[in-house]
């Protein structure tokens, strides 16, 4: 997994049959629907390649910041996922995220089986090249329509006209948003705001009458939501993924017997060093020539000003940021692979300088991160393999 282009230890992202872009297309073939994504994954291979067996039911987990090591390494907090993980085995239970490895570009892959490269979802903010203003992703802030900026068609709306009923579980807020439309559009939405509410409507929507083959997409944010609060080495991660693991062994309890259950994970969690941060909006060598910077603190979309040369840019965060960073220019990191396949239409959304972050480091930009934001103990972005690496675990109920 790793790459010749990068230091030692880190993990390369893949878009093929051992990446998260693979999970849904191989569920769409154990359900006997074939299909290929714009990246080429099938569903049969896909399936064929991740294992997963004939079925008419079939539910996706989606545990937002539960990376493999982050699971693996405080697997007492979890008997169940973890007694699914030892069935399986950690190679076969070891998928790649997304570069970044955070939620924008992971439920993009996810939902589309492509690449951030297609889905033009690039990270926590990017560059809408329609205005050139800064655009925050996750709350779909200064975008423009859903469809415009991810056009790849997802899986879950490719079944859905099929004839699979495909459902997903969660908060009223999250009905339409521009993020769920752009990512994972398709399912029918049942509001259900606490994840027990979600896990009840889940199993209600698995035992419904009628002969279609079944699909319920079931998202649980509070894992990464907690790391990000209090990292993911606190016991209030323990107690978050404690109460995850509860629900999704009652959810294989409560299930229609046969249900297919796949349980992974957008991205994981390291804790920063807050005390290797850097400021790019107080610190002269960073700031000079941007105009803009994207992304999040572990990995940054910087756009240049109009006047400057990016490769200039690019030299300073190096030798500013030295063992700290991996930084490429746009072309070095597209030719590299770290986005996919980059469609014409997403590479202007693409910083002039793409910036990885290695160890525990961090870059802000107080003119647009707050205090809190800049003290936040849970990150993630890189490429790190507890950012990079998450869980692919199966059950059959």
């Amino acid at each position: 997994m790793s790459a010749p282009d990068l230091p030692a230890g880190l993990v390369a992202p893949t878009y093929d049959t051992t990446s998260l872009a693979a999970v849904l297309p191989a569920v769409a073939g154990a359900l006997g629907h074939e299909l290929t994504t714009a990246t080429g994954l099938s569903a049969s291979g896909s399936r064929a390649a991740l294992g997963l067996p004939d079925a008419e039911r079939a539910v996706v987990v989606l545990v937002d910041g539960l990376g493999l090591r982050n699971l693996a390494e405080r697997g007492g907090h979890a008997p169940f996922l973890r007694s699914l993980l030892a069935e399986r085995g950690t190679d076969a239970a070891t998928l790649t995220s997304s570069f970044p490895s955070t939620t924008a570009a992971g439920l993009s892959i996810l939902g589309t089986g492509t690449a951030p490269g297609r889905t033009g979802m690039l990270g926590y903010t990017q560059r809408d090249t329609a205005t050139g203003r800064l655009a925050a992703v996750v709350q779909w802030k200064d975008l423009g329509d859903p469809a415009d900026v991810q056009r790849e068609p997802t899986v879950l709306e490719t079944l859905a006209g099929a004839g699979v009923r495909v459902t997903a579980p969660g908060p009223r807020k999250f009905a339409g948003s521009g993020m769920s439309q752009a990512a994972l559009r398709g399912p029918a939405h049942v509001a259900a705001e606490t994840f027990e509410q979600r896990v009840d409507a889940t199993a209600a929507a698995l035992r419904g009458p009628g002969p279609e083959r079944r699909l319920v997409y079931l998202y649980q944010g509070d894992v990464d939501k907690t790391g990000h609060g209090f990292g993911w080495d606190a016991w209030q991660w323990g107690d978050a993924l404690e109460a995850t693991d509860r629900e999704l062994r009652r959810l294989l309890r409560s299930v229609p017997r046969g249900t297919l259950v796949v349980v992974t994970a957008d991205h994981g969690q390291i804790r920063a060093d807050l005390g290797t941060q850097w400021d790019v909006a107080t610190d002269p060598e960073l700031g000079a020539g941007v105009a803009l910077v994207g992304g999040e603190p572990r990995a940054l979309h910087v756009y240049t000003a109009p006047d400057a040369d990016p490769a200039d840019v690019a030299g300073r965060w190096a030798d500013r940021l030295g063992d700290h960073a991996v930084v490429r220019l746009r072309d070095q990191a597209v030719a590299a692979g770290w986005f996919g396949p980059v469609a014409e239409h997403v590479l202007p959304a693409v910083g002039d300088v793409v910036v990885a972050m290695t160890g525990a480091a961090t870059v802000v930009d107080s003119r647009v991160h707050s205090p809190a934001a800049r003290a936040l103990p849970g990150v993630h972005g890189s490429l790190t393999p507890h950012e990079m690496l998450v869980p692919f675990l199966v059950a059959v109920a």
